[in-house]
């Protein structure tokens, strides 16, 4: 197995740079390009203070690593984090999604886990998706047929965005970080990609409930016209078709961690998770080493991550 802080780590530095930029218009970067890992800015918070997108990912991993597979001890560990600050950088939550704090409420309140997401159109932020990568890992090696873990993989979403447009685009995303894990060949990066969205959409076409939403809402990625898009056909939003096309199109239009991740941040908008989306796919194919050591170096309690990710890769 590859190491799991290759992705984690990816994820967490690609989401602490986009973190003073968060919400800022492209226009912005247009004249004042992000070459580094600065500090404060819209959230003032220090350099290296990573988010509720590594926060939510890092409570999954340890779920995972002392209980297994329960979505229960899962949403325990949301609560914890909602309520007291748990896995976050600094003590502090200073940004949270609006989908996410309704379904932790929910929880808090006796729902059902795998119940306490919604189901509505307006409930597809990007704010499952930013936290599914451990499943990749979790499924790694894993023997499985696919409808079982698809079915792990939508109910994870389902713990916060349970509409079938979030469920999908974890899905596609989970099936790529798998073919990147898998990629022992070292096969190209945009091919790797290709053959994890085909399997994905090849599972989804079975499903007459998934068919119509994938090929309205995920066109692009089907068809592969996401890989050449000029800049100005990227949106960059909070919404998770938005992100999962941007984490896909700055993934193609780099060759390295840092570029893919500087990439993202200056399409402005929802930097954070932009950028730790695909720095989480970018990181499990470049791999640990070569992410900037001076981007490491300023990320809030490394230590504490790194001793995570040690003893996921441990229990998996």
């Amino acid at each position: 197995m590859k190491n799991v802080k290759d992705g984690i780590m990816g994820l967490v530095v690609g989401d602490a740079l986009g973190v003073p930029y968060e919400f800022k218009p492209r226009k912005y970067f247009d004249d004042h390009p992000v070459t580094n890992m600065d500090g404060y800015g819209t959230h003032n918070q220090p350099a290296g203070t990573w988010s509720d997108d590594s926060s939510l990912t890092l409570a999954t991993i340890d779920s995972l690593t002392s209980c297994g597979l329960d979505y229960e001890d899962i949403m325990k560990k949301f609560y914890a984090w909602f309520i007291d600050s748990d896995y976050t950088a600094t003590g502090e939550i200073f940004d949270m999604g609006i989908s996410t704090r309704n379904a932790i409420i929910k929880y808090g309140e006796g729902e059902s886990p795998i119940l306490c997401g919604g189901n509505g159109e307006r409930d597809n932020g990007n704010g499952s998706l930013m936290r599914i990568l451990p499943a990749a890992y979790y499924l790694h090696g894993k023997s499985m047929e696919t409808e079982e873990a698809m079915e792990i993989i939508h109910n994870l979403s389902s713990l916060t965005h349970n509409h079938i447009r979030s469920k999908i685009s974890c899905g596609i995303y989970v099936n790529i970080a798998l073919k990147l894990l898998n990629n022992d060949i070292g096969l190209p990066l945009i091919e790797v990609i290709k053959n994890g969205v085909e399997d994905a959409v090849d599972y989804y076409n079975s499903k007459k409930e998934y068919s119509r939403e994938l090929n309205h809402y995920f066109k692009r990625i089907i068809n592969g016209e996401i890989y050449t898009l000029s800049r100005d056909k990227i949106q960059s939003s909070g919404y998770v078709t938005a992100t999962l096309e941007a984490s896909i199109w700055c993934l193609a239009q780099t060759n390295n961690y840092k570029d893919s991740i500087l990439k993202s941040v200056n399409l402005g908008y929802d930097t954070d998770t932009t950028a730790a989306v695909c720095g989480g796919l970018s990181g499990i194919y470049y791999g640990y080493d070569n992410i900037p050591t001076d981007w490491l170096s300023k990320i809030e309690n490394i230590n504490y991550i790194i001793d995570l990710c040690d003893n996921f890769e441990e229990t998996l």
